[in-house]
């Protein structure tokens, strides 16, 4: 009511002020009358003592333009009571001033001031043949933020397709942690644009509280993620680009505003970009099944790449080394040792190569266990299963190779989640087989049904494909014994399998 009052007083005295639109401001001092909405505001802070500094606003006129407005911290309590985002004011007497070139958050150059004189009212009466816009949005391409990361310029928005929260896929909706979140003010998510690859997106403290609350109150798991005013930056180490929110940021979803509508819409009728898979900035591996993995490596643009993969272990190969007979570390030949097989360069011993045929609920692979894996799944180190067995069985030769332990027969049935790396000698055809880096923690795999539901036309047996054997000099596709890779007809499950 003091707002209104001051602002009939004022009226009273004077002459009818003049209405300006926002592309007719000239810098310095005005008595002339702005109309607009407000679209948002949010508090600017000192960044090293988190003083306010003032009330920044994202303000659009009838005619569409958008300018930012700022209301210092000794006038903010004045005017902050009586702002609402969405509703429409006039602005009597007001300061023009050249625009801050760190975050900017509109196209105009100048930035309208409240000044000492300046009255703010609601505009209560608008004439029907006014009408102003909600919003407007100042969307960036993938290359347009690669080339402004970095410098503190103008802010712009974003939206794209939501692949990973937290690092986790939605194809199983994660749940999120709201003390977490609280407590690490942030959430990451990964994004992918149209056109361009997965970026990195964090969102802090407001932008975050907004988005955990859009997540876990929505139906349905959210597919598009748009994100206003975000800053390019350098992640430290590899230079690579990601999206940082700002105070000033506003998160919408799936069908919040017209834009997350018309790509929630383009993404529905363009079902194929969900199943693509570009990991170039995705650094904690997104779960995949087997089915997506090789669907990925069959993509012309597809790079090497970690992921996890949720399967059951099927079968173990026993026609072939189980371990690595050459140094982890140096590459050399291993030679035999007093009671194993050791490197006489630095003195490691052997490492897994164990192959395993693996099922998910619809289809079969076989993987590759190397290096640490093999004891993250069995809980035992290579070295040690054949020092015990060269130790009980001192008469054998040289030459002779230690069958593959029970131990590691004993993981036939068990379901992990592993972490698996597509290389260069998966995408060139060259190996077939998919090596495991990681086993990320036990799993329970969906029921997988019995032969009498499998469809007939996937009961025919499908040749598993040769794994990756590794000597002295490196990799090869075939067996050390020129052998391809065979299981054991009894063993294997009818279902698809990849590698024919």
């Amino acid at each position: 009511m003091a707002m209104k009052s001051a602002v009939k007083s004022q009226l009273t005295t004077r002459k009818a002020p003049l209405t300006m639109y926002f592309n007719d401001i000239s810098p310095g001092l005005s008595e002339s009358q702005l109309r607009f909405r407000v679209i948002h505001f949010w508090e600017a802070k000192n960044i090293a003592n988190r003083t306010l500094i003032g009330i920044e606003l994202l303000l659009i006129e009838e005619r569409g333009t958008v300018m930012q407005g700022f209301i210092s911290s000794s006038r903010a309590p004045t005017y902050l009571p009586h702002l609402k985002a969405g509703a429409t004011y006039t602005l009597q007497n007001f300061l023009a001033s050249t625009s801050k070139e760190i975050y900017r958050v509109a196209d105009q150059n100048l930035t309208i001031s409240f000044s000492n004189g300046s009255v703010l009212a609601p505009l209560d009466d608008i004439p029907v043949s006014i009408y102003f816009p909600t919003d407007r949005f100042r969307f960036h391409t993938h290359e347009d933020f690669q080339a402004h990361r970095g410098p503190k310029g103008d802010l712009y928005d974003v939206v794209g397709y939501l692949r990973l929260v937290n690092g986790h896929s939605l194809i199983d909706r994660p749940v999120l942690d709201e003390a977490e979140v609280i407590s690490t003010r942030r959430i990451l998510v990964h994004l992918q644009s149209k056109d361009g690859p997965v970026m990195k997106l964090y969102l802090w403290d407001q932008a975050a509280k907004d988005f955990y609350k859009k997540f876990t109150s929505s139906e349905d798991t959210p597919t598009v993620l748009l994100v206003t005013t975000v800053n390019p930056k350098v992640i430290a180490g590899n230079h690579n680009l990601a999206l940082s929110s700002m105070a000033s940021s506003r998160v919408f979803i799936d069908k919040d505003i017209q834009p997350t509508i018309d790509y929630f819409s383009w993404l529905d009728s363009n079902p194929e970009i969900a199943k693509r898979v570009n990991a170039d900035e995705v650094t904690r591996s997104e779960t995949m099944t087997i089915g997506r993995i090789y669907a990925y490596i069959k993509q012309e643009n597809a790079k090497e790449a970690s992921f996890n993969c949720i399967a059951a272990i099927d079968d173990v190969k026993r026609d072939s080394a189980w371990y690595y007979i050459g140094c982890s570390g140096c590459q050399k030949k291993a030679t035999r040792g007093p009671s194993s097989l050791m490197c006489a360069k630095c003195g490691k011993t052997n490492v897994y190569l164990a192959k395993i045929s693996v099922y998910d609920k619809n289809d079969q692979a076989v993987f590759v266990l190397l290096g640490d894996a093999g004891s993250e799944l069995i809980g035992k180190h290579a070295a040690e299963l054949v020092n015990n067995y060269f130790e009980a069985n001192q008469d054998l030769g040289a030459g002779h190779q230690m069958p593959v332990p029970q131990a590691l027969i004993d993981t036939i049935g068990q379901t992990h989640k592993f972490r698996v790396k597509v290389s260069k000698l998966n995408l060139t055809g060259k190996i077939q087989a998919i090596t495991v880096t990681k086993i990320v923690s036990p799993e329970v795999l969906p029921p997988v049904p019995t032969p009498t539901e499998i469809p007939h036309d996937v009961e025919d047996e499908v040749a598993l494909p040769s794994a990756i054997v590794i000597d002295g000099s490196g990799f090869k596709a075939d067996d050390a014994d020129g052998s391809t890779s065979s299981m054991d007809e009894s063993r294997k499950a009818k279902r698809p399998k990849y590698g024919k």
